[in-house]
């Protein structure tokens, strides 16, 4: 169904107002487990899409509500007229201060009374707290999606990371849900930042109990983004348009497959590369030897640690920017050696760091797996260089370890936005 973007002003006539429904798919099912209610207008031309509408400031707010509550109650009223037990969700768009409005004049809340008239058991319904401006208490609106859960609902929070939807209110409205769009995700092909702001995500939806949705995915690629950041569930122009009618669960089914499948078999891939990387890494300090412990006190020994690092050099991989040897206590030992310009720099300012703090030192140096000879931190971003990389950690004997660098190419994706 082709789309009219033309921005509607003044009285809608009802008779031509109608929702459209965007699947929603899960990743652990590959189906279809609910739909994102979108608003659509009849046109001589043909269907025009309400968001123009919704987000024109000069629009009168009174006519956008009363336009969004005629949507609303038909999305609703086409749910109940499916078979209860296999009723999908039904996410609705809210705006904060639309909530808020008609909280204080009504003092109930429109959406729980469609509801309750349609006999649509709340349970089906996600509230998707879009990204407004919003000037009221947030303290008042956390109540109100307070009473929403209570009754039921799901919440979940739109344009994650964008205006409004900032960090504050996500910890105030505990979503159960939180909404990233692909679009955010592509700028991080040209900006490492952006990267580590959308894996931050990941992290705060495990953390607080929500689930991850990637919308806006439209290629594989972009699928490809979705599941390597912990999406659950996505959305977008791959599976489907916002449609008139529901779809068959199992339609989209064979691309989130093939998606899964790809994601499954570039980590055995990539994981392969590292296990082999650490084990040539482990080889060269097989043959490595500290030499006679003589004279010469603590810096005696540092030098010696220093040359045992300086005959590692010539045998790293160009990935490697950086090697240093560590006690099993996380104190160093010999001199940071940094590449930089091709060359190795020696910096005996990091001796006596202790990188015990970092939380790849714990998890991957003091919990080694057993029979391997290197361990492989997960990726993140390098303090010094900002480049995403994963240190491989090798024991040179029971107490002192050695720690290389390596640059995580296939932690970023490409400029050209496809997905290592």
């Amino acid at each position: 169904m082709s789309l009219k973007s033309t921005v509607l002003p003044g009285m809608l006539d009802e008779r031509d107002l109608f929702p459209c429904f965007q699947p929603i798919l899960a990743l652990d099912s590959r189906l279809v487990v609910g739909y994102e209610v979108l608003g659509r207008y009849r046109t001589a031309e043909g269907a025009a899409s309400l968001g123009p509408f919704f987000t024109n400031a000069n629009a009168d707010v009174r006519e956008q509500v009363r336009v969004d509550r005629i949507i609303r109650e038909r999305a609703i009223a086409r749910l109940a007229q499916t078979d209860g037990a296999q009723r999908p969700l039904l996410f609705l768009n809210v705006k904060p201060s639309w909530i808020d409005r008609t909280y204080q004049h009504e003092g109930r809340l429109h959406t729980l009374r469609m509801l309750e008239r349609y006999g649509v058991a709340p349970d089906r319904v996600v509230i998707e707290i879009t990204e407004d401006s919003f000037a009221g208490s947030i303290e008042r609106l956390g109540e109100i999606a307070g009473i929403y859960r209570s009754a039921g609902c799901r919440i979940a929070i739109d344009d994650t990371g964008t205006g409004f939807n900032s960090a504050d209110r996500i910890a105030e409205l505990n979503p159960d849900i939180l909404k990233v769009d692909i679009h955010l995700m592509k700028r991080s092909a040209s900006h490492s930042g952006y990267l580590a702001v959308l894996r931050s995500y990941s992290v705060l939806a495990e953390q607080i109990g929500a689930s991850l949705l990637i919308e806006g995915v439209e290629t594989e690629d972009d699928l490809q983004r979705a599941i390597q950041l912990g999406a659950r569930y996505v959305q977008g122009y791959l599976f489907s348009p916002a449609e008139p009618d529901f779809q068959p669960k199992d339609r989209y089914a064979g691309i989130v497959d093939r998606g899964l499948s790809r994601h499954r078999l570039g980590v055995r891939m990539s994981e392969a590369r590292w296990r082999e990387t650490g084990e040539q890494l482990a080889d060269c300090l097989r043959s490595a030897r500290l030499g006679e412990d003589g004279a010469g006190g603590p810096e005696g020994a540092a030098d010696r640690y220093d040359r045992l690092v300086e005959g590692l050099l010539d045998r790293l991989p160009d990935t490697c920017i950086r090697v240093y040897l560590c006690r099993e206590d996380g104190e160093q030992l010999s001199s940071n050696y940094q590449r930089e310009d091709g060359r190795w720099v020696r910096q005996p300012e990091y001796r006596g760091s202790n990188w015990s703090w970092r939380p790849y030192f714990v998890a991957d140096i003091l919990h080694p797996a057993v029979g391997v000879n290197a361990n492989i931190s997960r990726s993140y971003a390098d303090l010094g260089t900002r480049r995403w990389i994963r240190t491989i950690s090798a024991s040179l004997d029971r107490e002192l370890i050695v720690l290389f660098d390596i640059i995580d190419v296939e932690a970023a994706f490409r400029r050209d936005g496809s997905a290592v």
